[in-house]
């Protein structure tokens, strides 16, 4: 019997694999209709130009809706694993505790997330940042890591 993946995770996967897949900027669908496929972004380093490196053995992906209210800040984490997010509304600056470098990300922005690396995201628009996330860690593994 097959198993067959369905919900948002199959949203997700899908999205994911055509926006990784697909070299060019149209492709058709099984009736011959025209999809239009608009690459966000392409990359090899996280936002800090560190190289992307999949967790090995067992995988979870988890995909989550992020609001994050004007004026709030995160506390600050890092993650371990790779962390990827598709910013759908506000502004969002990324700030490295370590180094100060920051970061600012808007609506359409694709966010490749530092790994392991202290840092902080702040919400300095006027209206909520709203963030699909997409994590991939070792099964089990926590995604984000507070500093103490």
């Amino acid at each position: 019997m097959r198993k067959f993946v369905s919900g948002p995770a199959l949203v997700v996967g899908s999205l994911w694999a055509v926006c990784l897949s697909l070299p060019t900027a149209q492709a058709l669908d099984s009736s011959t209709q025209p999809v239009v496929v608009t690459p966000i972004r392409s990359t090899s380093v996280t936002s800090t130009g560190q190289p992307i490196v999949l967790p090995q053995g067992n995988v979870e992906v988890a995909a989550s809706i992020f609001e994050i209210a004007p004026g709030a800040t995160l506390p600050v984490h890092k993650h371990p694993f790779p962390r990827y997010a598709y910013v759908l509304a506000g502004t969002l600056q990324v700030t490295n505790v370590d180094t100060g470098q920051s970061d600012t990300f808007k609506a359409g922005d694709f966010i490749v997330e530092m790994v392991d690396q202290w840092h902080q995201g702040s919400n300095i628009g006027t209206d909520p940042v709203k963030l699909v996330v997409i994590d991939q860690v070792a099964k089990g593994a926590p995604a984000t890591v507070l500093k103490q």
